[in-house]
């Protein structure tokens, strides 16, 4: 929502919680969180911290622990470094965002199709950031017709157009994404 400040301040309520200080796998989360958060915000540092902590927090915990579907349906390796990526991109670290969207998609399990959808968005962004433009548009339109129209991925490839457009105006890359925006994803 554009407030850093306020979306700190709910999740150090969530941190404190005693579940997360009990369980590592909330902890982690908790930590992933606000890394993503730390990076809208500006803090390199912090994202750097809160990673740090994300992964020694997960490194702890059971796998048969009992936990509620919900966070065991989604939350892992994949989803810390989907955080991470999420934040490396606020910052405009390129490389790191790019590195943390390739593990994110080694570890992401076969039916997460949107997650998959949000992380190659993602990458695209992440590659264009290093003015690697041909590989961005692979990327982008690497992501099924079906996700891509998601509200969140669809406002994620709409970024991507104008980040596209501001940044490479005359390349051919961009009327080759233009092109298939328009006829395969409309």
């Amino acid at each position: 929502m554009g407030r850093p400040a306020e979306g700190l301040a709910a999740n150090d309520v969530a941190r404190n919680l005693p579940l997360t200080r009990r369980d590592p796998l909330f902890a982690s989360l908790g930590h992933a969180r606000h890394a993503a958060l730390q990076g809208a915000a500006g803090d390199r540092a912090g994202v750097r911290r809160s990673l740090g902590h994300a992964e020694e927090a997960l490194s702890r915990t059971c796998p048969d622990e009992p936990r509620p579907v919900w966070l065991k349906a989604f939350y892992g390796p994949s989803e810390l470094d989907s955080l991470g990526l999420a934040a490396y991109l606020a910052l405009g670290n390129w490389e790191e965002a790019e590195a943390r969207a390739h593990r994110s998609m080694g570890a992401l399990r076969p039916h997460m199709h949107r997650s998959l959808a949000i992380t190659t968005a993602r990458l695209a962004r992440a590659q264009l950031g290093q003015g690697d433009v041909e590989p961005a548009v692979n990327s982008a339109m690497r992501i099924p017709r079906d996700t891509a129209q998601h509200p969140r991925v669809a406002g994620m490839l709409n970024r991507f157009s104008a980040d596209l457009r501001k940044t490479s105006p005359h390349s051919p890359h961009l009327h080759t994404w233009m092109q298939y925006q328009r006829e395969a994803l409309a």
